[in-house]
Protein backbone atom coordinates (compact mmCIF):
# COMPACT_ATOMS: atom_id res chain seq x y z
CA UNK A 1 0.00 0.00 0.00
CA UNK A 2 0.99 3.23 -0.90
CA UNK A 3 -0.09 6.92 -0.41
CA UNK A 4 0.92 10.04 -2.04
CA UNK A 5 -0.45 13.58 -0.28
CA UNK A 6 0.48 16.87 -2.14
CA UNK A 7 -0.07 20.46 -0.23
CA UNK A 8 -0.17 24.05 -1.56
CA UNK A 9 0.12 26.86 0.09
CA UNK A 10 -0.11 30.51 -1.86
CA UNK A 11 0.33 33.24 -0.12
CA UNK A 12 0.41 37.41 -1.90
CA UNK A 13 3.49 37.79 -2.85
CA UNK A 14 5.39 34.27 -3.50
CA UNK A 15 3.93 31.12 -4.39
CA UNK A 16 5.50 27.45 -2.85
CA UNK A 17 4.98 24.41 -3.48
CA UNK A 18 5.37 21.86 -1.01
CA UNK A 19 5.30 18.22 -2.05
CA UNK A 20 5.27 15.46 0.71
CA UNK A 21 5.94 11.78 -0.59
CA UNK A 22 4.48 9.64 1.69
CA UNK A 23 5.89 6.19 0.83
CA UNK A 24 4.58 3.08 3.24
CA UNK A 25 5.43 -0.59 2.29
CA UNK A 26 4.07 -3.66 4.02
CA UNK A 27 6.86 -5.90 5.19
CA UNK A 28 4.59 -8.37 6.86
CA UNK A 29 1.48 -8.40 8.90
CA UNK A 30 3.48 -7.09 11.72
CA UNK A 31 6.42 -4.68 10.91
CA UNK A 32 5.88 -1.24 8.51
CA UNK A 33 8.90 1.06 7.41
CA UNK A 34 8.30 4.43 6.43
CA UNK A 35 10.20 6.88 4.23
CA UNK A 36 10.27 10.60 4.31
CA UNK A 37 11.69 12.16 1.12
CA UNK A 38 11.56 16.02 -0.26
CA UNK A 39 13.22 16.97 -3.31
CA UNK A 40 15.61 19.77 -3.70
CA UNK A 41 14.32 23.15 -5.03
CA UNK A 42 15.43 26.33 -6.49
CA UNK A 43 13.54 29.58 -5.84
CA UNK A 44 10.64 27.59 -5.58
CA UNK A 45 11.69 24.77 -8.55
CA UNK A 46 13.09 21.70 -9.16
CA UNK A 47 16.73 21.61 -9.94
CA UNK A 48 16.15 19.55 -13.54
CA UNK A 49 13.93 22.05 -14.45
CA UNK A 50 16.74 24.79 -14.80
CA UNK A 51 18.95 22.16 -16.88
CA UNK A 52 18.01 23.94 -20.03
CA UNK A 53 18.58 27.21 -19.08
CA UNK A 54 20.89 28.93 -21.60
CA UNK A 55 23.47 30.91 -19.30
CA UNK A 56 24.93 33.04 -21.28
CA UNK A 57 21.45 34.00 -22.04
CA UNK A 58 20.73 35.58 -18.81
CA UNK A 59 23.91 37.30 -18.50
CA UNK A 60 23.48 39.29 -21.99
CA UNK A 61 19.67 40.48 -20.01
CA UNK A 62 21.25 42.02 -17.09
CA UNK A 63 22.50 45.41 -16.95
CA UNK A 64 25.63 46.79 -15.64
CA UNK A 65 24.28 47.37 -11.86
CA UNK A 66 23.43 43.68 -11.77
CA UNK A 67 26.09 42.28 -13.60
CA UNK A 68 28.17 44.11 -10.47
CA UNK A 69 25.67 42.62 -7.66
CA UNK A 70 26.47 39.15 -9.05
CA UNK A 71 30.15 39.77 -9.33
CA UNK A 72 30.32 40.70 -5.46
CA UNK A 73 28.14 37.65 -4.79
CA UNK A 74 30.69 35.44 -7.00
CA UNK A 75 34.25 34.20 -6.15
CA UNK A 76 35.82 32.98 -8.67
CA UNK A 77 38.92 30.36 -7.68
CA UNK A 78 40.88 32.25 -10.74
CA UNK A 79 44.72 32.98 -9.87
CA UNK A 80 45.28 34.61 -12.96
CA UNK A 81 42.78 37.02 -11.70
CA UNK A 82 44.00 40.20 -9.94
CA UNK A 83 43.60 40.38 -5.71
CA UNK A 84 41.06 43.36 -6.21
CA UNK A 85 38.56 41.41 -8.30
CA UNK A 86 38.59 38.26 -6.57
CA UNK A 87 37.24 39.67 -2.99
CA UNK A 88 34.01 41.42 -2.11
CA UNK A 89 35.55 44.66 -1.43
CA UNK A 90 35.54 47.53 -4.17
CA UNK A 91 37.46 50.78 -3.29
CA UNK A 92 35.29 53.59 -4.57
CA UNK A 93 38.06 56.24 -4.19
CA UNK A 94 40.57 57.59 -6.26
CA UNK A 95 44.43 56.57 -6.06
CA UNK A 96 45.98 59.53 -4.13
CA UNK A 97 49.67 58.35 -5.81
CA UNK A 98 52.33 55.81 -5.16
CA UNK A 99 52.58 54.46 -1.77
CA UNK A 100 54.49 56.37 1.27
CA UNK A 101 55.43 54.07 4.08
CA UNK A 102 56.82 56.87 6.48
CA UNK A 103 53.21 58.71 6.36
CA UNK A 104 51.55 56.19 6.03
CA UNK A 105 52.69 54.72 9.09
CA UNK A 106 52.57 58.03 10.77
CA UNK A 107 49.15 58.26 9.78
CA UNK A 108 48.22 55.07 11.77
CA UNK A 109 49.99 56.14 14.98
CA UNK A 110 48.17 59.35 14.59
CA UNK A 111 44.94 57.73 14.31
CA UNK A 112 45.86 55.55 17.15
CA UNK A 113 46.73 58.66 19.60
CA UNK A 114 43.54 60.29 18.63
CA UNK A 115 41.27 57.31 18.59
CA UNK A 116 39.89 57.96 22.53
CA UNK A 117 40.51 54.30 25.08
CA UNK A 118 36.63 52.79 25.38
CA UNK A 119 35.93 53.50 28.93
CA UNK A 120 36.13 50.72 31.48
CA UNK A 121 33.05 49.20 32.69
CA UNK A 122 34.73 48.62 36.01
CA UNK A 123 37.94 50.91 36.95
CA UNK A 124 41.21 49.14 37.78
CA UNK A 125 41.93 48.28 41.56
CA UNK A 126 45.55 46.94 42.23
CA UNK A 127 44.94 43.42 43.70
CA UNK A 128 41.21 43.02 43.38
CA UNK A 129 40.34 40.76 40.30
CA UNK A 130 37.92 42.15 37.53
CA UNK A 131 35.94 39.46 35.88
CA UNK A 132 35.91 36.04 36.16
CA UNK A 133 39.14 34.52 37.41
CA UNK A 134 40.66 31.83 34.83
CA UNK A 135 41.01 28.12 36.79
CA UNK A 136 43.12 25.96 34.98
CA UNK A 137 41.19 22.53 34.34
CA UNK A 138 43.07 19.72 35.91
CA UNK A 139 44.69 17.46 34.00
CA UNK A 140 43.25 13.95 33.03
CA UNK A 141 43.17 11.01 35.16
CA UNK A 142 46.18 8.91 32.51
CA UNK A 143 48.65 12.07 32.79
CA UNK A 144 48.48 12.41 37.01
CA UNK A 145 48.85 8.35 37.01
CA UNK A 146 51.46 8.21 34.30
CA UNK A 147 53.20 11.27 36.52
CA UNK A 148 52.88 9.18 39.09
CA UNK A 149 54.04 6.22 37.99
CA UNK A 150 57.71 7.95 36.87
CA UNK A 151 60.06 6.64 40.00
CA UNK A 152 63.39 6.11 39.46
CA UNK A 153 65.16 3.81 41.82
CA UNK A 154 68.99 4.77 42.30
CA UNK A 155 69.75 2.59 45.46
CA UNK A 156 69.83 3.18 49.23
CA UNK A 157 73.45 4.92 48.76
CA UNK A 158 72.77 7.44 46.19
CA UNK A 159 69.47 8.15 47.50
CA UNK A 160 70.89 9.18 51.05
CA UNK A 161 73.44 10.92 49.60
CA UNK A 162 71.20 13.26 47.07
CA UNK A 163 68.92 13.40 50.63
CA UNK A 164 70.93 14.87 52.16
CA UNK A 165 73.16 17.07 49.86
CA UNK A 166 72.74 20.89 50.14
CA UNK A 167 71.48 22.78 47.82
CA UNK A 168 75.00 24.09 46.25
CA UNK A 169 75.93 20.64 45.99
CA UNK A 170 73.40 19.82 43.77
CA UNK A 171 74.26 22.65 41.72
CA UNK A 172 77.90 21.72 41.74
CA UNK A 173 76.42 17.92 40.44
CA UNK A 174 74.81 19.55 38.09
CA UNK A 175 77.60 21.35 36.27
CA UNK A 176 79.47 18.31 36.25
CA UNK A 177 76.70 16.82 34.72
CA UNK A 178 76.03 19.29 32.53
CA UNK A 179 72.77 20.04 32.68
CA UNK A 180 73.11 23.96 31.70
CA UNK A 181 69.21 24.41 31.50
CA UNK A 182 69.02 23.46 35.23
CA UNK A 183 71.60 26.99 36.14
CA UNK A 184 72.39 30.57 35.27
CA UNK A 185 76.01 31.07 33.82
CA UNK A 186 77.71 32.74 37.00
CA UNK A 187 76.42 29.44 38.85
CA UNK A 188 77.82 26.82 35.87
CA UNK A 189 81.42 28.53 36.16
CA UNK A 190 81.48 29.20 40.20
CA UNK A 191 80.95 25.24 40.19
CA UNK A 192 83.71 24.34 37.28
CA UNK A 193 86.03 26.93 38.73
CA UNK A 194 85.21 25.77 42.67
CA UNK A 195 84.37 29.01 43.63
CA UNK A 196 81.57 28.58 45.61
CA UNK A 197 78.33 29.70 44.73
CA UNK A 198 77.20 33.29 44.61
CA UNK A 199 75.05 34.70 47.29
CA UNK A 200 71.18 34.88 46.50
CA UNK A 201 71.80 32.95 43.19
CA UNK A 202 70.49 29.47 44.05
CA UNK A 203 67.43 27.40 42.77
CA UNK A 204 65.01 29.62 43.99
CA UNK A 205 66.74 33.03 43.56
CA UNK A 206 66.54 35.94 40.91
CA UNK A 207 68.41 34.98 37.20
CA UNK A 208 70.27 38.53 37.71
CA UNK A 209 71.58 39.71 33.56
CA UNK A 210 76.01 39.70 33.99
CA UNK A 211 78.34 41.98 31.62
CA UNK A 212 79.62 39.78 28.98
CA UNK A 213 83.65 39.76 29.29
CA UNK A 214 85.81 41.68 27.35
CA UNK A 215 88.21 39.66 25.66
CA UNK A 216 91.10 41.44 23.42
CA UNK A 217 90.39 41.30 19.31
CA UNK A 218 93.21 38.56 18.06
CA UNK A 219 95.98 40.22 16.01
CA UNK A 220 95.52 39.81 12.66
CA UNK A 221 97.57 37.38 10.34
CA UNK A 222 100.73 38.69 9.45
CA UNK A 223 101.91 35.80 7.67
CA UNK A 224 103.15 36.24 3.80
CA UNK A 225 101.64 33.06 1.63
CA UNK A 226 104.74 33.32 -1.02
CA UNK A 227 107.37 32.99 1.51
CA UNK A 228 105.26 30.21 3.30
CA UNK A 229 105.15 28.35 0.11
CA UNK A 230 108.73 28.87 -0.83
CA UNK A 231 109.92 27.47 2.28
CA UNK A 232 107.74 24.70 2.25
CA UNK A 233 108.84 23.91 -1.66
CA UNK A 234 112.36 24.47 -0.23
CA UNK A 235 111.81 21.70 2.22
CA UNK A 236 113.07 24.37 5.08
CA UNK A 237 114.05 21.75 8.30
CA UNK A 238 113.12 24.61 10.93
CA UNK A 239 109.29 25.44 9.32
CA UNK A 240 106.99 22.86 10.85
CA UNK A 241 103.62 25.04 11.14
CA UNK A 242 102.40 26.54 8.38
CA UNK A 243 99.06 28.78 9.91
CA UNK A 244 97.11 30.63 6.94
CA UNK A 245 93.76 31.17 9.21
CA UNK A 246 91.61 34.04 8.06
CA UNK A 247 93.78 35.14 5.79
CA UNK A 248 91.48 36.83 2.50
CA UNK A 249 91.70 36.77 -0.83
CA UNK A 250 94.30 33.92 -1.33
CA UNK A 251 94.05 32.64 -5.04
CA UNK A 252 93.70 29.26 -6.23
CA UNK A 253 96.74 29.69 -7.62
CA UNK A 254 98.77 30.21 -4.64
CA UNK A 255 96.93 27.13 -2.72
CA UNK A 256 97.83 25.08 -6.35
CA UNK A 257 101.60 25.79 -4.94
CA UNK A 258 101.14 25.24 -1.34
CA UNK A 259 99.36 21.42 -1.94
CA UNK A 260 101.89 20.93 -5.10
CA UNK A 261 104.76 21.56 -2.16
CA UNK A 262 103.28 19.46 0.03
CA UNK A 263 103.81 16.64 -2.18
CA UNK A 264 107.55 16.77 -1.74
CA UNK A 265 107.85 18.03 1.73
CA UNK A 266 109.44 15.83 4.59
CA UNK A 267 108.95 18.38 7.71
CA UNK A 268 106.19 20.02 7.48
CA UNK A 269 103.40 18.17 10.82
CA UNK A 270 100.68 21.41 11.33
CA UNK A 271 98.86 22.57 8.70
CA UNK A 272 96.09 25.13 9.72
CA UNK A 273 93.86 26.55 6.68
CA UNK A 274 90.89 28.21 8.61
CA UNK A 275 88.66 30.77 7.04
CA UNK A 276 90.72 31.16 3.41
CA UNK A 277 88.04 30.41 1.41
CA UNK A 278 88.40 26.25 0.38
CA UNK A 279 86.14 25.28 -1.94
CA UNK A 280 85.48 21.86 -3.56
CA UNK A 281 88.60 22.19 -6.01
CA UNK A 282 91.54 23.24 -3.80
CA UNK A 283 90.00 20.33 -1.15
CA UNK A 284 90.70 17.77 -4.24
CA UNK A 285 93.87 19.08 -4.87
CA UNK A 286 94.76 19.05 -0.89
CA UNK A 287 93.24 15.37 -1.16
CA UNK A 288 95.80 14.46 -3.14
CA UNK A 289 98.58 15.85 -1.47
CA UNK A 290 97.94 14.27 1.74
CA UNK A 291 98.48 11.33 -0.16
CA UNK A 292 101.88 11.80 -1.26
CA UNK A 293 102.75 13.47 2.25
CA UNK A 294 103.62 11.51 4.77
CA UNK A 295 105.09 13.96 7.78
CA UNK A 296 101.88 16.36 8.56
CA UNK A 297 100.39 15.02 12.20
CA UNK A 298 97.67 17.83 11.83
CA UNK A 299 95.20 19.18 9.45
CA UNK A 300 92.75 21.81 10.36
CA UNK A 301 89.83 23.34 7.24
CA UNK A 302 87.44 24.36 9.64
CA UNK A 303 85.27 27.42 8.38
CA UNK A 304 85.25 27.13 4.52
CA UNK A 305 83.09 26.34 1.58
CA UNK A 306 83.87 22.73 1.58
CA UNK A 307 80.65 20.74 0.16
CA UNK A 308 80.14 17.35 1.86
CA UNK A 309 81.24 14.93 -0.77
CA UNK A 310 84.57 17.18 -0.22
CA UNK A 311 84.83 16.30 2.94
CA UNK A 312 84.02 12.61 2.58
CA UNK A 313 87.72 12.56 -0.29
CA UNK A 314 89.30 14.61 2.82
CA UNK A 315 88.87 11.74 5.06
CA UNK A 316 89.15 9.02 2.32
CA UNK A 317 92.98 10.53 1.74
CA UNK A 318 93.98 9.94 4.90
CA UNK A 319 93.99 6.09 4.15
CA UNK A 320 97.11 7.01 2.27
CA UNK A 321 98.83 8.40 4.90
CA UNK A 322 100.00 6.94 8.06
CA UNK A 323 101.15 10.36 9.88
CA UNK A 324 97.81 12.34 10.20
CA UNK A 325 96.77 11.94 13.83
CA UNK A 326 94.40 14.94 13.71
CA UNK A 327 91.68 16.48 10.94
CA UNK A 328 89.56 19.17 11.40
CA UNK A 329 87.00 20.36 9.33
CA UNK A 330 83.58 21.59 10.58
CA UNK A 331 81.62 24.51 9.94
CA UNK A 332 81.28 24.43 6.09
CA UNK A 333 78.62 25.19 4.07
CA UNK A 334 76.61 22.82 4.25
CA UNK A 335 75.67 22.21 8.29
CA UNK A 336 74.15 18.81 7.92
CA UNK A 337 76.08 16.32 6.48
CA UNK A 338 73.44 14.13 5.81
CA UNK A 339 72.83 10.42 6.96
CA UNK A 340 74.69 8.57 3.53
CA UNK A 341 77.62 11.06 3.93
CA UNK A 342 78.05 10.14 7.99
CA UNK A 343 77.91 6.73 7.28
CA UNK A 344 80.28 6.86 4.20
CA UNK A 345 82.88 9.17 6.85
CA UNK A 346 82.13 7.01 9.46
CA UNK A 347 83.26 3.68 7.20
CA UNK A 348 86.55 5.39 5.93
CA UNK A 349 87.16 6.42 9.80
CA UNK A 350 86.94 2.73 11.09
CA UNK A 351 89.89 2.06 8.52
CA UNK A 352 92.21 4.27 9.44
CA UNK A 353 94.54 2.99 12.23
CA UNK A 354 96.51 6.32 13.14
CA UNK A 355 93.70 8.79 12.78
CA UNK A 356 93.59 10.00 16.87
CA UNK A 357 90.95 13.11 16.86
CA UNK A 358 88.19 14.09 14.22
CA UNK A 359 86.41 17.75 14.09
CA UNK A 360 83.62 17.21 12.76
CA UNK A 361 79.82 17.92 13.84
CA UNK A 362 78.36 14.19 12.93
CA UNK A 363 74.35 14.50 13.38
CA UNK A 364 72.96 11.00 13.81
CA UNK A 365 74.12 9.14 17.45
CA UNK A 366 75.19 5.74 15.51
CA UNK A 367 77.73 7.84 13.61
CA UNK A 368 78.93 9.50 16.46
CA UNK A 369 79.01 6.45 18.52
CA UNK A 370 80.90 4.25 16.01
CA UNK A 371 83.46 7.25 15.33
CA UNK A 372 84.48 7.88 18.85
CA UNK A 373 85.11 4.03 19.56
CA UNK A 374 87.38 3.75 16.86
CA UNK A 375 89.21 6.54 17.96
CA UNK A 376 89.30 5.64 21.41
CA UNK A 377 91.10 2.30 20.28
CA UNK A 378 93.36 3.94 17.76
CA UNK A 379 94.44 5.96 21.08
CA UNK A 380 94.48 2.84 23.52
CA UNK A 381 96.97 1.30 20.45
CA UNK A 382 98.73 4.72 20.37
CA UNK A 383 99.28 4.31 24.24
CA UNK A 384 100.47 0.72 24.07
CA UNK A 385 103.11 1.44 21.50
CA UNK A 386 104.60 4.18 23.24
CA UNK A 387 104.77 2.27 25.80
CA UNK A 388 106.59 -0.48 24.26
CA UNK A 389 108.64 1.85 22.93
CA UNK A 390 109.84 3.50 26.06
CA UNK A 391 110.43 -0.25 27.24
CA UNK A 392 112.67 -0.91 24.83
CA UNK A 393 114.27 2.28 25.14
CA UNK A 394 115.00 1.42 28.87
CA UNK A 395 116.61 -2.11 27.72
CA UNK A 396 118.82 -0.14 25.79
CA UNK A 397 120.30 2.36 27.88
CA UNK A 398 123.90 1.80 29.48
CA UNK A 399 124.03 -0.58 32.70
CA UNK A 400 127.05 -1.95 34.78
CA UNK A 401 128.56 -4.48 33.49
CA UNK A 402 129.14 -7.57 35.81
CA UNK A 403 132.89 -9.02 36.43
CA UNK A 404 134.18 -10.75 33.02
CA UNK A 405 134.27 -14.71 33.74
CA UNK A 406 135.98 -16.89 31.80
CA UNK A 407 134.93 -20.50 31.78
CA UNK A 408 137.07 -23.53 30.91
CA UNK A 409 136.51 -27.82 30.95
CA UNK A 410 137.19 -27.79 34.84
CA UNK A 411 134.54 -24.89 36.24
CA UNK A 412 131.71 -27.20 36.74
CA UNK A 413 133.65 -29.02 38.97
CA UNK A 414 134.77 -26.04 41.28
CA UNK A 415 133.61 -24.86 44.15
CA UNK A 416 133.14 -20.56 44.07
CA UNK A 417 135.58 -18.48 45.17
CA UNK A 418 135.40 -17.23 48.98
CA UNK A 419 133.94 -14.06 50.29
CA UNK A 420 137.06 -12.36 51.11
CA UNK A 421 138.50 -12.63 47.54
CA UNK A 422 138.99 -9.09 46.48
CA UNK A 423 136.55 -8.31 43.30
CA UNK A 424 138.31 -6.04 40.67
CA UNK A 425 136.73 -2.35 40.94
CA UNK A 426 138.16 -0.27 38.45
CA UNK A 427 136.54 2.01 36.26
CA UNK A 428 135.91 0.40 32.93
CA UNK A 429 133.60 1.86 30.51
CA UNK A 430 129.75 0.61 30.44
CA UNK A 431 128.83 -1.86 28.15
CA UNK A 432 125.59 -4.04 27.30
CA UNK A 433 126.90 -7.44 27.04
CA UNK A 434 130.09 -8.75 29.21
CA UNK A 435 133.62 -8.87 26.86
CA UNK A 436 134.77 -12.55 26.61
CA UNK A 437 138.57 -12.11 25.53
CA UNK A 438 138.99 -14.75 22.42
CA UNK A 439 142.82 -15.47 23.80
CA UNK A 440 141.27 -16.16 26.89
CA UNK A 441 142.24 -19.97 26.59
CA UNK A 442 145.87 -18.92 25.93
CA UNK A 443 146.49 -17.53 29.18
CA UNK A 444 145.10 -19.90 31.22
CA UNK A 445 148.37 -22.50 32.71
CA UNK A 446 149.12 -25.58 32.94
CA UNK A 447 149.05 -25.99 36.55
CA UNK A 448 145.07 -25.23 36.44
CA UNK A 449 144.83 -21.92 37.59
CA UNK A 450 141.82 -19.39 36.64
CA UNK A 451 142.97 -16.37 34.38
CA UNK A 452 140.72 -12.92 34.43
CA UNK A 453 140.15 -11.76 31.16
CA UNK A 454 141.87 -7.99 30.49
CA UNK A 455 140.05 -5.29 29.82
CA UNK A 456 139.56 -3.61 26.79
CA UNK A 457 141.79 -0.86 26.21
CA UNK A 458 139.12 1.92 25.55
CA UNK A 459 139.53 5.30 26.57
CA UNK A 460 136.03 7.14 27.23
CA UNK A 461 138.01 10.36 26.80
CA UNK A 462 140.47 9.97 23.75
CA UNK A 463 141.67 13.04 24.06
CA UNK A 464 143.51 12.34 27.88
CA UNK A 465 146.07 10.65 28.51
CA UNK A 466 145.65 6.66 28.02
CA UNK A 467 145.42 5.43 31.65
CA UNK A 468 147.63 2.74 32.54
CA UNK A 469 146.65 -0.56 32.21
CA UNK A 470 146.09 -2.61 35.39
CA UNK A 471 148.21 -5.29 36.40
CA UNK A 472 147.30 -8.69 35.69
CA UNK A 473 145.17 -10.84 38.60
CA UNK A 474 144.96 -14.61 39.18
CA UNK A 475 142.28 -16.20 41.25
CA UNK A 476 143.78 -19.09 43.12
CA UNK A 477 141.73 -21.89 42.63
Amino acid sequence: MAETIEETYETAVTRKVVRKSLKIEEKSSTTKTTTMTTPAKLYGRELSAYDEVDVDELLAKLSQEELTMLAKEVDPDDNFLPPSQRNNYACEKDPTGPLNRKKLIEHINKQALETPDRPEVKPYVPGVVRGKKWIPPPPPEKVREAEEQITIDLGDEYEQALGTATQEEIIDLAAILGFHSMMNQDQYHASLLNKGQPVGLGWDGITKATKPKVYPMDPPNDTDPDKTIDRVKDNDQSFLDLNWNNIKNISDEKFEKLFEALKTNTHLEVLSLVNVGLNDRTAQLLADALQANSTLRVVNVETNFISPAGVVELVRALLATTSVEEFRASNQRSQVLGNKTEMEITRLVEQNPTLLRLGLHLEYSDARHRVASHLQRNIDRNCRLQKRASASISLRLPRGRPPAVGVDSSFFNLTPPSVETSTPTADRRILDKPILDQSLSDQTSNDGKFVMATPPDINPEPHSTPATPEPERRLEL
